[in-house]
Protein backbone atom coordinates (compact mmCIF):
# COMPACT_ATOMS: atom_id res chain seq x y z
CA UNK A 1 0.00 0.00 0.00
CA UNK A 2 0.93 3.75 -0.16
CA UNK A 3 3.87 4.00 1.98
CA UNK A 4 6.12 7.40 3.40
CA UNK A 5 10.17 7.12 2.35
CA UNK A 6 10.57 8.26 5.99
CA UNK A 7 9.04 4.85 6.93
CA UNK A 8 11.62 2.74 5.53
CA UNK A 9 14.86 4.46 7.22
CA UNK A 10 12.71 4.58 10.61
CA UNK A 11 12.09 0.63 10.05
CA UNK A 12 15.15 0.12 9.25
CA UNK A 13 16.27 1.39 12.11
CA UNK A 14 14.18 -0.85 14.25
CA UNK A 15 15.55 -4.50 12.77
CA UNK A 16 18.43 -5.13 15.14
CA UNK A 17 15.45 -4.72 18.23
CA UNK A 18 12.66 -6.50 16.45
CA UNK A 19 14.69 -9.59 15.62
CA UNK A 20 15.49 -10.24 19.45
CA UNK A 21 11.47 -9.65 19.80
CA UNK A 22 10.74 -12.38 17.84
CA UNK A 23 13.30 -14.92 19.16
CA UNK A 24 11.54 -14.85 22.26
CA UNK A 25 8.80 -16.95 20.75
CA UNK A 26 5.76 -14.52 19.63
CA UNK A 27 3.47 -17.93 20.41
CA UNK A 28 4.66 -18.27 23.67
CA UNK A 29 4.27 -14.20 24.56
CA UNK A 30 0.60 -14.41 23.12
CA UNK A 31 -0.59 -17.33 25.03
CA UNK A 32 1.16 -15.74 28.13
CA UNK A 33 -0.63 -12.78 28.26
CA UNK A 34 -3.73 -14.24 26.70
CA UNK A 35 -4.21 -11.13 24.09
CA UNK A 36 -3.03 -10.97 20.59
CA UNK A 37 -1.83 -7.63 19.53
CA UNK A 38 -2.52 -5.94 16.28
CA UNK A 39 -1.56 -3.19 14.12
CA UNK A 40 -4.22 -1.77 12.11
CA UNK A 41 -5.52 1.04 9.86
CA UNK A 42 -7.23 3.74 11.73
CA UNK A 43 -9.78 5.04 8.81
CA UNK A 44 -9.90 2.66 5.70
CA UNK A 45 -13.47 1.21 5.76
CA UNK A 46 -13.61 -1.95 4.86
CA UNK A 47 -10.36 -3.15 5.75
CA UNK A 48 -9.44 -1.62 9.21
CA UNK A 49 -11.24 1.57 11.08
CA UNK A 50 -13.25 1.68 14.80
CA UNK A 51 -16.45 3.10 15.04
CA UNK A 52 -17.16 5.91 18.14
CA UNK A 53 -17.46 2.95 20.47
CA UNK A 54 -14.11 1.55 19.88
CA UNK A 55 -15.37 -1.56 17.99
CA UNK A 56 -13.44 -2.73 14.78
CA UNK A 57 -14.58 -3.53 11.46
CA UNK A 58 -12.53 -4.56 8.55
CA UNK A 59 -11.01 -7.49 6.47
CA UNK A 60 -7.48 -6.69 8.04
CA UNK A 61 -9.09 -6.95 11.44
CA UNK A 62 -11.01 -10.09 10.93
CA UNK A 63 -7.29 -11.86 9.79
CA UNK A 64 -6.28 -10.67 13.35
CA UNK A 65 -9.36 -12.06 14.81
CA UNK A 66 -9.19 -15.30 12.93
CA UNK A 67 -5.53 -15.34 14.55
CA UNK A 68 -6.69 -14.56 18.33
CA UNK A 69 -9.25 -17.67 17.50
CA UNK A 70 -6.79 -19.78 16.46
CA UNK A 71 -4.28 -19.33 19.60
CA UNK A 72 -6.52 -18.11 21.97
CA UNK A 73 -9.61 -19.89 21.29
CA UNK A 74 -11.40 -16.81 21.34
CA UNK A 75 -11.59 -13.89 18.80
CA UNK A 76 -12.54 -11.34 20.46
CA UNK A 77 -9.09 -11.57 22.50
CA UNK A 78 -7.67 -8.98 20.49
CA UNK A 79 -5.94 -5.71 21.13
CA UNK A 80 -5.95 -3.10 18.53
CA UNK A 81 -3.35 -0.52 17.82
CA UNK A 82 -4.32 1.94 15.26
CA UNK A 83 -0.76 2.92 12.88
CA UNK A 84 -0.30 5.26 9.64
CA UNK A 85 1.93 4.24 7.29
CA UNK A 86 4.94 5.63 8.45
CA UNK A 87 4.95 4.18 12.07
CA UNK A 88 3.58 0.56 11.16
CA UNK A 89 6.87 -0.92 10.54
CA UNK A 90 8.57 0.21 13.48
CA UNK A 91 5.94 -0.68 15.60
CA UNK A 92 6.06 -4.72 14.75
CA UNK A 93 10.06 -4.26 14.62
CA UNK A 94 9.68 -2.72 18.60
CA UNK A 95 7.40 -5.78 19.78
CA UNK A 96 4.72 -3.23 20.17
CA UNK A 97 2.52 -5.20 18.26
CA UNK A 98 2.37 -8.76 17.26
CA UNK A 99 1.02 -9.12 13.64
CA UNK A 100 0.66 -6.31 11.62
CA UNK A 101 -2.54 -6.69 9.12
CA UNK A 102 -3.12 -3.10 8.00
CA UNK A 103 -3.47 -2.75 4.10
CA UNK A 104 0.22 -3.05 3.14
CA UNK A 105 1.50 -4.15 0.10
CA UNK A 106 4.47 -7.15 0.00
CA UNK A 107 7.38 -5.95 -1.52
CA UNK A 108 11.23 -7.04 -2.19
CA UNK A 109 13.00 -4.04 -0.45
CA UNK A 110 10.55 -4.18 2.45
CA UNK A 111 11.00 -7.72 3.30
CA UNK A 112 14.60 -7.52 2.52
CA UNK A 113 15.76 -4.19 4.67
CA UNK A 114 12.99 -4.24 7.34
CA UNK A 115 13.11 -7.76 9.32
CA UNK A 116 9.68 -8.47 8.84
CA UNK A 117 8.53 -11.52 6.46
CA UNK A 118 4.67 -11.26 4.45
CA UNK A 119 2.05 -14.28 5.31
CA UNK A 120 -0.22 -14.52 2.66
CA UNK A 121 -2.05 -12.22 0.09
CA UNK A 122 -5.59 -11.00 2.04
CA UNK A 123 -6.56 -8.76 -0.76
CA UNK A 124 -5.14 -8.41 -4.46
CA UNK A 125 -5.01 -4.71 -4.82
CA UNK A 126 -3.48 -2.30 -7.24
CA UNK A 127 -3.85 1.66 -7.78
CA UNK A 128 -6.73 3.11 -9.82
CA UNK A 129 -8.54 6.68 -10.41
CA UNK A 130 -11.12 8.08 -8.93
CA UNK A 131 -13.13 10.97 -11.31
CA UNK A 132 -15.81 12.80 -11.00
CA UNK A 133 -18.83 11.85 -13.58
CA UNK A 134 -19.14 15.19 -15.01
CA UNK A 135 -15.30 14.82 -16.07
CA UNK A 136 -17.30 12.43 -18.87
CA UNK A 137 -14.04 10.30 -18.01
CA UNK A 138 -14.18 6.65 -18.92
CA UNK A 139 -10.42 5.39 -18.95
CA UNK A 140 -7.36 6.77 -17.16
CA UNK A 141 -6.15 7.13 -20.95
CA UNK A 142 -8.27 9.97 -21.12
CA UNK A 143 -6.22 11.75 -18.50
CA UNK A 144 -3.79 13.15 -20.90
CA UNK A 145 -3.23 16.51 -19.34
CA UNK A 146 -4.97 15.99 -16.80
CA UNK A 147 -4.15 17.38 -12.84
CA UNK A 148 -4.00 14.62 -10.49
CA UNK A 149 -4.64 14.58 -6.66
CA UNK A 150 -2.04 12.20 -4.89
CA UNK A 151 -0.59 11.66 -1.29
CA UNK A 152 3.12 12.85 -0.97
CA UNK A 153 6.22 10.77 -0.39
CA UNK A 154 4.46 7.41 -1.28
CA UNK A 155 4.76 4.37 -4.19
CA UNK A 156 1.30 6.11 -5.46
CA UNK A 157 3.39 9.23 -6.45
CA UNK A 158 6.34 6.69 -7.77
CA UNK A 159 3.28 4.50 -9.70
CA UNK A 160 1.43 7.67 -11.01
CA UNK A 161 4.91 9.00 -12.87
CA UNK A 162 5.62 5.64 -14.42
CA UNK A 163 2.11 5.08 -15.77
CA UNK A 164 2.13 8.63 -17.21
CA UNK A 165 5.72 8.62 -18.55
CA UNK A 166 5.39 4.66 -19.66
CA UNK A 167 1.81 6.18 -21.78
CA UNK A 168 3.55 9.08 -23.01
CA UNK A 169 1.11 11.40 -21.36
CA UNK A 170 1.09 14.36 -19.30
CA UNK A 171 0.02 15.23 -16.26
CA UNK A 172 -0.14 17.73 -13.42
CA UNK A 173 0.64 15.78 -9.45
CA UNK A 174 -1.07 18.35 -6.69
CA UNK A 175 0.53 16.40 -4.13
CA UNK A 176 -0.48 16.74 -0.37
CA UNK A 177 1.18 15.40 2.64
CA UNK A 178 -1.96 12.97 4.26
CA UNK A 179 -4.59 11.14 2.83
CA UNK A 180 -7.27 13.72 4.12
CA UNK A 181 -6.13 16.39 2.90
CA UNK A 182 -5.88 15.22 -1.09
CA UNK A 183 -9.57 13.36 -0.74
CA UNK A 184 -10.21 17.28 0.42
CA UNK A 185 -8.41 18.56 -2.36
CA UNK A 186 -10.14 16.56 -5.18
CA UNK A 187 -13.61 17.32 -3.55
CA UNK A 188 -12.74 20.95 -3.86
CA UNK A 189 -11.84 20.68 -7.27
CA UNK A 190 -8.15 20.93 -6.89
CA UNK A 191 -7.89 18.10 -9.34
CA UNK A 192 -9.65 16.39 -11.98
CA UNK A 193 -8.59 12.80 -10.50
CA UNK A 194 -7.74 11.20 -7.05
CA UNK A 195 -5.22 8.03 -7.08
CA UNK A 196 -4.71 5.45 -4.17
CA UNK A 197 -4.79 1.56 -4.53
CA UNK A 198 -8.43 1.12 -5.81
CA UNK A 199 -9.64 -0.62 -2.42
CA UNK A 200 -8.98 2.55 -0.94
CA UNK A 201 -11.10 4.36 -3.84
CA UNK A 202 -14.18 2.52 -2.71
CA UNK A 203 -13.28 3.40 0.69
CA UNK A 204 -12.62 6.91 0.25
CA UNK A 205 -15.75 7.57 -2.11
CA UNK A 206 -17.60 7.05 0.40
CA UNK A 207 -16.97 9.62 2.33
CA UNK A 208 -17.83 12.04 -0.43
CA UNK A 209 -20.61 13.90 0.45
CA UNK A 210 -21.98 12.60 -2.70
CA UNK A 211 -20.30 9.83 -3.44
CA UNK A 212 -22.55 8.87 -7.08
CA UNK A 213 -21.07 11.90 -8.44
CA UNK A 214 -17.91 9.42 -8.34
CA UNK A 215 -16.50 6.45 -10.57
CA UNK A 216 -13.38 4.59 -9.85
CA UNK A 217 -12.03 3.74 -13.26
CA UNK A 218 -11.92 0.59 -14.47
CA UNK A 219 -7.79 0.57 -15.14
CA UNK A 220 -4.89 -0.60 -12.18
CA UNK A 221 -1.72 0.75 -13.02
CA UNK A 222 -0.07 -1.28 -10.46
CA UNK A 223 0.20 -4.62 -8.25
CA UNK A 224 -0.42 -4.08 -4.45
CA UNK A 225 -1.21 -7.52 -2.73
CA UNK A 226 -1.85 -6.46 0.55
CA UNK A 227 -1.07 -8.89 3.43
CA UNK A 228 -0.39 -9.17 6.70
CA UNK A 229 3.20 -9.61 7.93
CA UNK A 230 5.11 -10.43 11.35
CA UNK A 231 8.87 -10.39 12.54
CA UNK A 232 11.64 -12.18 10.94
CA UNK A 233 13.57 -15.17 12.94
CA UNK A 234 9.73 -16.32 14.81
CA UNK A 235 9.26 -19.16 11.98
CA UNK A 236 6.45 -20.80 14.33
CA UNK A 237 4.86 -17.49 15.12
CA UNK A 238 4.74 -17.12 11.06
CA UNK A 239 3.62 -20.91 10.22
CA UNK A 240 0.46 -19.88 13.02
CA UNK A 241 -0.37 -16.38 10.69
CA UNK A 242 -0.02 -18.45 7.34
CA UNK A 243 -1.61 -21.11 7.95
CA UNK A 244 -4.84 -19.45 9.99
CA UNK A 245 -5.04 -17.55 6.51
CA UNK A 246 -4.87 -20.79 4.20
CA UNK A 247 -7.45 -22.41 6.92
CA UNK A 248 -10.51 -19.54 6.01
CA UNK A 249 -9.45 -20.17 2.40
CA UNK A 250 -9.58 -24.31 2.17
CA UNK A 251 -12.72 -23.49 4.35
CA UNK A 252 -14.64 -21.50 1.69
CA UNK A 253 -13.16 -23.67 -1.08
CA UNK A 254 -15.02 -27.12 0.47
CA UNK A 255 -17.78 -25.25 1.41
CA UNK A 256 -17.28 -24.85 5.35
CA UNK A 257 -18.61 -21.70 6.93
CA UNK A 258 -19.70 -20.28 9.73
CA UNK A 259 -23.21 -21.28 10.10
CA UNK A 260 -22.58 -25.38 9.03
CA UNK A 261 -19.05 -25.75 10.37
CA UNK A 262 -20.91 -27.82 13.33
CA UNK A 263 -22.76 -30.08 11.00
CA UNK A 264 -19.78 -30.26 8.92
CA UNK A 265 -18.00 -32.19 12.01
CA UNK A 266 -20.01 -35.44 10.97
CA UNK A 267 -18.67 -34.88 6.68
CA UNK A 268 -17.03 -38.31 5.72
CA UNK A 269 -14.77 -35.89 3.70
CA UNK A 270 -11.07 -36.44 4.94
CA UNK A 271 -10.08 -33.00 4.26
CA UNK A 272 -12.90 -31.30 6.05
CA UNK A 273 -12.00 -33.86 8.54
CA UNK A 274 -8.74 -32.69 8.81
CA UNK A 275 -9.32 -29.25 8.83
CA UNK A 276 -11.86 -29.31 11.62
CA UNK A 277 -9.77 -31.28 13.43
CA UNK A 278 -11.58 -34.59 13.56
CA UNK A 279 -9.16 -36.27 12.15
CA UNK A 280 -5.11 -36.13 12.52
CA UNK A 281 -3.05 -34.06 14.78
CA UNK A 282 -2.71 -30.58 12.66
CA UNK A 283 -2.40 -28.24 15.31
CA UNK A 284 0.24 -29.86 17.16
CA UNK A 285 3.29 -28.63 14.98
CA UNK A 286 2.06 -25.36 15.29
CA UNK A 287 1.42 -25.10 19.12
CA UNK A 288 -2.44 -25.04 18.92
CA UNK A 289 -4.74 -27.21 19.73
CA UNK A 290 -6.31 -29.41 17.05
CA UNK A 291 -9.74 -27.00 17.08
CA UNK A 292 -7.70 -24.24 15.80
CA UNK A 293 -8.95 -24.11 12.62
CA UNK A 294 -12.94 -24.94 13.48
CA UNK A 295 -12.32 -22.05 16.18
CA UNK A 296 -11.21 -19.67 13.11
CA UNK A 297 -14.37 -20.49 10.97
CA UNK A 298 -17.14 -20.98 13.66
CA UNK A 299 -15.71 -17.56 15.46
CA UNK A 300 -14.79 -15.26 11.90
CA UNK A 301 -15.99 -17.35 8.87
CA UNK A 302 -13.92 -18.42 5.87
CA UNK A 303 -12.41 -16.45 3.40
CA UNK A 304 -15.24 -16.00 1.47
CA UNK A 305 -17.68 -14.31 4.13
CA UNK A 306 -14.99 -12.03 5.64
CA UNK A 307 -14.25 -10.67 2.29
CA UNK A 308 -18.58 -10.32 1.46
CA UNK A 309 -19.21 -8.90 4.62
CA UNK A 310 -16.32 -6.24 4.87
CA UNK A 311 -15.84 -5.50 1.09
CA UNK A 312 -18.00 -7.49 -0.53
CA UNK A 313 -21.66 -7.27 -1.76
CA UNK A 314 -22.60 -7.78 1.85
CA UNK A 315 -20.85 -4.27 2.53
CA UNK A 316 -21.42 -0.56 1.51
CA UNK A 317 -18.51 -1.20 -0.87
CA UNK A 318 -19.32 -3.44 -2.88
CA UNK A 319 -16.36 -4.84 -4.35
CA UNK A 320 -16.34 -8.07 -6.79
CA UNK A 321 -14.21 -10.71 -5.96
CA UNK A 322 -12.29 -10.79 -9.63
CA UNK A 323 -8.69 -11.78 -8.87
CA UNK A 324 -9.33 -12.42 -5.33
CA UNK A 325 -12.23 -15.14 -5.73
CA UNK A 326 -10.87 -18.54 -5.01
CA UNK A 327 -8.52 -20.69 -8.07
CA UNK A 328 -11.26 -22.60 -9.07
CA UNK A 329 -13.92 -19.65 -9.65
CA UNK A 330 -12.03 -17.65 -11.62
CA UNK A 331 -9.78 -16.12 -9.13
CA UNK A 332 -6.09 -16.27 -7.95
CA UNK A 333 -6.72 -16.93 -4.54
CA UNK A 334 -5.56 -20.18 -3.09
CA UNK A 335 -5.47 -21.98 0.15
CA UNK A 336 -2.43 -24.75 1.16
CA UNK A 337 -3.73 -27.65 2.29
CA UNK A 338 -4.34 -28.45 5.87
CA UNK A 339 -2.69 -32.09 5.89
Amino acid sequence: MRDTLLAGLLATAAVTFGVGAASAGTLDSVKGKGLLTCGANTGLAGFGIPDDKGQWTGLDVDVCRAIAAAVLGDAKKVKFVGLDAKNRFTALQSGEIDVLSRNTTATSSRASTLGIIFGPVTYYDGQGFLVKKKLNVSSAKDLNGASICVQQGTTTELNLADYFRSNSMKYESVAFQSEDETLKAFESGRCDAFTTDASGLYAERLRLANPDDNIVLPEIISKEPLAPSVRQGDDQWYDVMTYTVYAMLDAEELGVTSKNVDEMKKSDNPNIRRLLGIEGDQGKGFGLSNDWAYNVIKQVGNYGEVFDRNVGDGSPLKIKRGVNALWNKGGIQYGMPIR
